[in-house]
This record gives structure tokens, sequence and C-alpha cells, in this order.
């Protein structure tokens, strides 16, 4: 399987997540008014993203995805991209090959790229890179997991060893365990606030104060420039949304992404909407499934009448002000697991639900606790009150939103709420895997595994396609999670500036915005 080299200026779509007042999506404009801004075929034209949060790192080891990755999307290449499609399709890489038996990769590096310092980027830049990551502790070290080994034999030419097949590791490789670090430098101590990459911008120390602003200024020597339109990028941080709403309306911003219930104010002062459905999946993760502390929920009927206990089209009404959609399903609406047939598999009844505990012999029910994240906060009262209208009470223990990941691989909780921003199918999988922090109890189910592993040794897309659905269904069924919606963002944006990406999600990069002529 092979595919050759593509000049586009697709653009990856966001990873948003907005729900309940909480925005882990970026908020994009230039610092400019509507009348003043540059004009849509200015050379030189700005666009500055207000994200709530600074990156943590911008080291290639360490780097985070979400809406961070605004910033060091535009430092470094990644190997592939997603396009707006959901398709791979070639970045630094120009072309790939699959080995009959889906345990090589072979990528092809574009000719001529260079770092930022003027360094060729080559193969055995990718190998340091990757195997760094490897053996670093962090964000991104699971998903290269599966690489048994990196060889090079030539300067242009990446061959990876896979322990066994795994149809995320593409998708993974246009996202943050694709990037490329600059060998000279990556393991020095800068890196982590200046590092050297070969990606279309580079950050502007002299503008940059971290934690607040990051200033970047597009290449013009990289390999696609034409596909960055933006002269300059800032991005700022602003936690507080009511002050990136007024900064929307008094035109320092002219893009970003907001509450359903702020649209009418800001359509009436000439912002044009962009609804993105599907940005980001809120769910209930049943991550006790195996009973260790609380045995109730190893039986499958007990996870299935917590699903029955959720109302979930009032939760989208009340909650995010019908922004979003009800789901029982963990993948996303826009890739190929998705099955229209499974949305009425768990309808809202407590009576039923009262029965299915009463047969797994939990009649008057059972206590969880569950950890109180900022994210978990505004869902907390409603996923209380749904629970204990059949019998299961719930205790909530705060936990500062950092500490939320530590929090959960710790296996101190049975039940975790939990908001994700979308990501592609054979990624979606990797939430399913034994070591994964979604799955902190270790839950192996055969039937599962034997499905995903016929997925990963899949190479014809039909019989691909028809694996990812059986997948979900099993999943739905066998009540891994309970899922309660996913979150459609709202984009609005002003004269000059125009959001292009409406498709499967990729990375987060201003390549989801284009100059509006």
């Amino acid at each position: 399987m092979s595919c050759q080299s593509l000049r586009s200026r697709r653009r990856p779509r966001l990873l948003a997540v907005l729900v309940a007042g909480l925005l882990w999506a970026a908020v994009a404009g230039c610092g400019v008014d509507q009348t003043s801004g540059p004009s849509a075929t200015s050379g030189d034209a700005t666009l500055a993203f207000a994200v709530q949060g600074a990156p943590n790192s911008l080291d290639p080891a360490q780097l985070v995805e979400g809406q961070q990755a605004y910033v060091w999307s535009g430092i470094f290449d990644t190997l592939l991209y997603l396009d707006k499609e959901g398709k791979l399709q070639p970045n630094a890489a120009e072309s790939w090959q699959i080995s009959d038996d889906a345990r090589t990769v072979t990528l092809t590096l574009r000719a001529g790229m260079t770092f930022s310092s003027g360094a060729p980027v080559n193969a055995a830049a990718v190998k340091t890179t990757m195997e760094r990551t490897k053996a670093t502790p962090g964000p991104m070290q699971n998903w290269l997991e599966v690489v048994e080994a990196v060889r090079t034999p030539d300067d242009r030419t990446v061959v990876l060893e896979l322990a066994r097949p795994d149809a995320g590791l593409l998708p993974a490789l246009a996202m943050g365990p694709g990037v490329i670090g600059d060998p000279a430098t990556i393991d020095q101590p800068g890196t982590a606030l200046n590092p050297v990459g070969s990606g279309p911008y580079t950050l502007d120390t002299a503008q940059t104060v971290h934690g607040t602003t990051y200033v970047l200024n597009r290449r013009d020597d990289y390999w696609n420039a034409d596909a960055y339109p933006f002269a300059t990028v800032k991005v700022r941080v602003i936690p507080d949304r009511t002050a990136v709403l007024n900064a929307l309306q008094a035109g320092e911003l002219n893009a970003g992404s907001v509450e359903v219930t702020h649209l009418p104010r800001l359509e009436a002062s000439g912002f044009q909407v962009t609804p993105v459905e599907g940005a980001s999946l809120v769910s209930l993760i049943i991550a006790d499934r195996k009973g260790e502390l609380v045995p109730a929920l190893a039986d499958q009927r007990v996870r299935a009448a917590i699903n029955m206990a959720l109302d979930r089209t009032k939760i989208v009404e009340q909650l995010i002000h019908g922004s979003g959609t009800p789901t029982v399903q963990t993948f996303s609406p826009k890739g190929p697991a998705y099955d229209p047939a499974l949305a009425d598999e768990y309808s809202f009844d407590i009576a039923g639900a009262k029965r299915l505990l009463a047969e797994a012999g939990y009649p008057d029910g059972f206590a969880v606790t569950m950890p109180e994240t900022a994210h978990a906060k505004p869902f907390a009262p409603t996923v209380t009150q749904s629970l204990a209208a059949i019998g299961i009470t719930v205790n909530w223990e705060p936990i500062p939103q950092q500490q939320a990941p530590a929090a959960v691989a710790s296996k101190r909780f049975p039940l975790v709420l939990a908001i994700d921003g979308a990501a592609p199918f054979p990624r979606e999988l990797q939430g399913f895997a034994p070591e994964h922090a979604r799955n902190p109890f270790h839950t192996v189910e055969p039937e599962l595994t034997a499905l995903i592993d016929q997925f990963n040794r899949a190479l014809d897309p039909e019989r691909a396609d028809e694996l990812a659905k059986e997948i979900n269904a099993f999943t739905v069924r066998y009540a891994w999670d309970a899922p309660l919606l996913h979150v459609t963002v709202n984009w609005v944006t002003r004269t000059g500036v125009e959001y292009v990406w409406l498709g499967p999600l990729g990375l987060n990069s201003v390549r989801q915005f284009d100059i509006r002529t």
C-alpha cells in the first residue's frame, strides 16, 4: 500500500472541546479591527489565537495535543497529515509503504527540507527524535510503543519495524508522535522553550512571553509555505471566557470559538458563524470494568443500567444549550466506526435500569467515588442525580485539573467523567488498549481484542470499515463506557479570516484558517 506525493492546501480541523463554559479548544483571531485589518490578499496578514492554557513544553517528547498544538504544530513538521476527509496525506514524508504483514512501514522523506537552523532534515533526524520519544516518559511515549526498531537505509528512507500490526500508527505520525526535532539541539535544555524545528514557523523569542503570548513568524524558505497564508501567528493565553468574548466584540480578535448563547450577539455584530459537529466527546468512563474497587461494575447488566439512567437529550439541552448531539457511541460521528443504527441502544429508562440492577444482584444499588475535576464539575450534579435515581450513590473527590491524568491512572476511581477531543478512528482504538490511561484497570476483553487485531491487519479499506463498525457495536453492547454527547463547536469570524475545516479530525493547526477574499 503506498501514497505518492501530493501538494495540498487542505487544512486539518480542530480538536476542540466547548462544554458548559469550559473551553479546551483555541480561540483564534487577528489583533486588528474589522475595518483596519490586513487585506485578504495581504502577504503580511496576522492570525492570533487565544487558548485557555499555555503549552506545557515544546520538547518533542513532552508535547500535548489539543489546543497546545496550535503552537508546536507551527514549529515542527509531522511526517504525515490528515486532510479534511480524514485521509492520510504526505507531509515531511512524501510517500509511504506498508508490508503485506502490516509489520513494516517504510517512509520516504521529501528532498530538500531544512530545519530553521539551516541543517538538513534527514532520516537520522527522524530516527533520533522517534527513539528519544520512545525512551522518554511523556505524553507521546505510548503512541510509539509498537515501534520495535527504526532503521535508516539512506538519508531519505526511514523503516519502522513494528512489534505487531497497528493501524493507529500512521495517523499518529500525522500528530505529535510524528514531529521531527533537530538532533544537534534536541537534548539541550532550551528545547523546552525554543526548539529548532522544520515546520513553517519559528518562535519569535523577542515577542514571546512563555505562559502568556507566543509569536510565530513564517519561514519563507519552508517547502510548503503557500499552505500557510498568515505571515505571523500570535497565540495568546486567555483563560477567562468573558475576556475572550469581550475581545471579539471590541475587534481585538477577529475569530473565535464561543458558546452557543453568544452567537446572536456576535452575528448581529457581523461575525460569520461556522458550526463544527462532533468536535469532542463527553463520556462517563466505566474504568473499573473488572470490579476491583466496585464489584458491581464487572457485571455488564450494571454497566448497561448506568447507560439507561442517563437522559442524554436533557443533558444536551440543559447543560450545553443544545450545542451537541446525544450519543451512546464512543466513536466520532465523522469516522467509519460510527453507526446510526446504534443510536437507540440505551434509551432513557429508569425502571428498566432498576430491573437490570436487581437482576445483577444489586436491588439497593451501591456507592462509587468519582474525581471532580474542572471539566467534570458542570456535569457533577446531573450525574449524581441520574445515578441516584437507580440507587447508585456518587461521592465526588475534588481533583485539580493538572492532576487529573495521574488521578485516573492511579486506579482510585471506578468512574470518571471525561471530555476528549475527537480523533481519527484508528487512534480512537488506543483507549481500549490495556496499558492506556483510559483503561487504568487494564481490562482485556478477548472478543474486542480479536476484532481490533483483525482491523490492524486489514489492508482492504472496505473490510477495515466493516471491522470498525463491528468494534463499535461490541463496545456499545458490552457497555464498555457510558458516552453522553458529541459537542458542536461554533466558530465565529470577521472579514478577512475564514474557518475552513469541517471534516474529520486532524491536528490543531493554523491550516484550519484561510484569508477570506
